[in-house]
């Protein structure tokens, strides 16, 4: 069901009143948190291109990862590609969406996958074109879901990534303005916005991620949950992520009893 527009352009200020509320200043959170955009990175081909030709993204996971060379390694490198590209595109722009009330739209023909540097293995592959026009919450809400809807049978039927690992991975970058303060805003009102949130899109990333009220050794937080993998663990360089839902059920019934940490099965922010 259509969210009506009116309710849609109050997003940035339903989030600047819950940072509000805990002392935090919105525009100083989303601003330290948007990382500086990486101009001189060399393009490959679009996210277009790799639609119209999935074959494109396969035998560029083949040259560029030599561990990545039987089917289950390249859906490995496909499914984390994948999730690089929510955390690198989704997730700043609805993070100046929240700022802004204005942020590009995720137009295919205007991402594009970067080239690898010496030494590189897990940077950020997905860059947008600096000078993408940024729109208003409504068009932003409307071009997203229409997107990511439109990506997801290319990823899922012919590069392999489950619906899981997929969808989850959405749901991550949407959410990236509730990342930032995942340990110091009211969690539960983290987790109600933030779920609320990403009911605003009519895809299935609501469905795929969970946001948990949690404690780290006293502290309270609010953390998202996702249900599928997106299979970094089986990389040279993996682990598992903390919001992965391999190990859901007995990482929810430690947490309490966890610091923070950035080690395999404890979360950590965006991943």
């Amino acid at each position: 069901m259509a969210v009506p527009e009116p309710e849609l352009r109050l997003w940035p200020e339903h989030y600047r009143h819950l940072l509000a509320e805990s002392g935090l200043d919105r525009d100083a959170e989303l601003a330290g948190a948007l990382q500086p955009e990486d101009i001189n990175r060399t393009a490959l081909f679009s996210l277009a291109q790799g639609l119209r030709d999935p074959e494109l993204l396969r035998q560029q996971v083949r040259t560029d990862y030599p561990d990545a060379q039987d089917n289950r390694a390249v859906t490995a490198r496909l499914s984390v590609l994948q999730q690089d590209l929510a955390l690198n595109i989704i997730a700043p722009q609805t993070l100046r969406l929240f700022l802004h009330g204005k942020a590009p739209q995720p137009d295919p023909e205007r991402i594009f996958l970067g080239a690898l540097r010496p030494g590189e293995q897990t940077s950020p592959r997905w860059f947008l074109a600096a000078n993408a026009t940024p729109v208003d919450v409504c068009e932003f809400v409307s071009g997203m879901e229409a997107q990511v809807n439109a990506w997801y049978p290319v990823f899922r039927q012919s590069l392999g990534v489950s619906p899981g690992a997929y969808w989850s991975s959405v749901g991550l970058g949407l959410g990236a303005p509730f990342s930032v303060v995942w340990n110091r805003g009211e969690p539960s009102a983290v987790c109600q916005l933030a779920q609320a949130w990403l009911n605003q899109f009519e895809c299935d990333a609501n469905r795929f991620i969970d946001w948990i009220p949690a404690e780290f050794s006293g502290q309270s937080c609010a953390i998202p949950q996702r249900k599928g993998c997106c299979l970094k663990y089986l990389l040279p360089e993996g682990g598992y992520c903390g919001t992965c839902g391999i190990y859901r059920k007995e990482r929810m019934a430690t947490l309490s009893h966890q610091k923070p940490s950035s080690t395999p099965g404890q979360w950590r922010p965006g991943l």
